[in-house]
């Protein structure tokens, strides 16, 4: 059993920066592929990054080149850097795992999901 959570949501101007942590319990959490979801209201689910368990990283398209996703193994963390936000950036963003090599794209192949944090991007 692995529990999630998310911290450091918040309001930020258009072009500012956040940094979402995950924390996560259980043991090997270096076998877990872990991922990013947003979801804003009525709009599904849809992956922001994702990293597999060797340290590879898969982003959306919007958010290339913006965001960074990353996974320290020791610390049990997963994060997403996000830079230059746009007020389209705005969700409620979700942290997910599952025991994988893969990091899958769909919210059906992750077992373990956050609470989510609430992203607000002012124009």
């Amino acid at each position: 059993q692995v529990t999630l959570i998310e911290s450091g949501g918040g309001l930020v101007q258009a072009g500012g920066s956040l940094r979402l942590s995950c924390a996560a319990s259980g043991r090997t959490f270096s076998n877990y592929a872990m991922a990013w979801f947003r979801q804003a209201p009525g709009k599904q689910r849809d992956l922001v990054a994702a990293i597999n368990s060797d340290g590879f990283t898969d982003y959306a398209d919007s958010v290339k080149g913006r965001f960074t996703i990353s996974k320290d193994n020791t610390k049990k963390m997963a994060y997403l850097q996000m830079n230059s936000l746009k007020p389209e950036d705005a969700a409620v963003y979700y942290c997910a795992a599952t025991w994988s090599r893969v990091a899958f794209a769909t919210p059906r192949d992750y077992d373990y999901w956050g609470q989510g944090t609430q992203v607000t991007v002012s124009s």
